[in-house]
């Protein structure tokens, strides 16, 4: 094998493909990535056996075509380190790959080829067009919510539901539920769930760009498929049940507060500073036209903070871990943010002040 290319070419798909790979593995192959030069395509294949990230680069000077694996993060690192002047020549001899830049030249191990694992094909169930930008505003929205190493290993990814007229993302930890939607015609003739995995969901969430054109979802019995420009990412499915999110979302709440969502932000925040490290629990007290939030710890140390909320009814008091509502309202873009409650023992059910498709479940604590 032996190629010219430029350094922004190949550093662009390598910094892409070296963060699917794990730098701690079972597998020696799976530190490297597939180089595959035929044609006038290079294409480069990076995986953890749970997700895959294909990207070809076009047009190569190839003089000669051939196949190798050599490691990720080092040819990526040197990729970065090296100027943007002159062009990078890679050469395969023997078992090396020899990389030259101007008066640079750096000698990396490789792995045959066919030790690189393959994702297998499986017959597609359905295939799916959503705009790029919508996509990934709805992973933006939800995946912070995801489980991590829950041993209800289902939570510990995000839950994808295509319905005839919309596609749906969902994540939950058991203790807060993040839901996201779009209105789309999808022609998908029965409802459809399937969970990727989180290392899975920040990938592809990694991969989208804030734009209007838009990426092919490819959904099988066992894996989820997305083609992204130049790029083909692959996630493994988890298997089992999600919960049921419409039994979560708590229903009839009397109690609605309207607020500034930076201004609630910055309290809660500052508030937070002196909770329990380990609980994060804060008290809201709620009265007509003001919301007060109490915070304290063990150390004896304590914080009072108020602000005025468009509310007008009982008053109630009701505790919360912080940090749940501060990640619930970074996640929300909007000016205001409505807040329902019904009772100290139910769940808030935070949105935007506009319906845009997104809602947010908090459970409630004992303080």
């Amino acid at each position: 094998m032996k190629l010219t290319i430029s350094r922004e070419a190949l550093l662009t798909p390598l910094q892409s493909i070296a963060g699917v790979v794990e730098r701690k593995q079972t597998m020696p192959v799976l530190s490297n990535v597939l180089m595959e030069a035929e044609g006038n395509t290079l294409t480069l294949t990076g995986t953890n056996m749970e997700v895959e990230l294909v990207g070809r680069v076009t047009p190569v000077h190839i003089d000669q075509p051939g196949r190798i694996t050599v490691p990720a993060r080092k040819l990526s690192d040197i990729c970065r380190a090296l100027g943007e002047e002159s062009p990078i020549e890679l050469a395969l001899e023997g078992d090396r790959l020899h990389l030259r830049c101007g008066a640079s030249h750096f000698t990396l191990s490789t792995l045959p080829a066919e030790h690189f694992p393959n994702v297998e094909d499986e017959p597609e169930s359905f295939r799916l067009e959503i705009p790029q930008g919508e996509l990934g505003r709805m992973l933006d929205a939800t995946a912070f919510a995801m489980a991590q190493q829950d041993v209800r290993y289902y939570l510990n990814g995000l839950l994808l539901e295509v319905d005839k007229d919309h596609v749906r993302t969902v994540a939950t930890d058991g203790h807060r539920l993040a839901m996201a939607h779009f209105d789309v015609a999808t022609g998908c003739p029965d409802p459809r769930q399937v969970i990727v995995p989180r290392k899975g969901v920040l990938e592809l969430a990694r991969l989208l760009d804030d734009v209007q054109t838009s990426v092919t979802l490819v959904i099988g019995d066992n894996h989820l498929r997305a083609t992204v420009g130049a790029y083909t990412f692959t996630s493994k499915l988890i298997e089992g049940k999600f919960p049921d999110y419409n039994r979560v979302i708590p229903r009839g709440g009397d109690k609605i507060v309207m607020a500034d969502r930076a201004t609630l932000k910055n309290m809660l925040q500052r508030a937070g500073i002196l909770s329990h490290e380990n609980i994060r629990g804060v008290r809201l007290n709620l009265a007509s036209g003001e919301l007060q939030v109490f915070a304290n710890n063990p150390d004896q140390e304590q914080a009072e903070d108020a602000l005025a909320v468009d509310y007008q009814g009982e008053s109630l008091q009701i505790g919360f871990n912080v940090g749940y509502l501060v990640d619930v309202l970074n996640a929300l873009d909007e000016e205001q943010v409505k807040i329902t409650l019904a009772n100290p023992n139910s769940s808030a059910l935070i949105e935007g002040q506009n319906d845009t498709g997104c809602l947010y479940v908090v459970m409630p604590m004992r303080l």
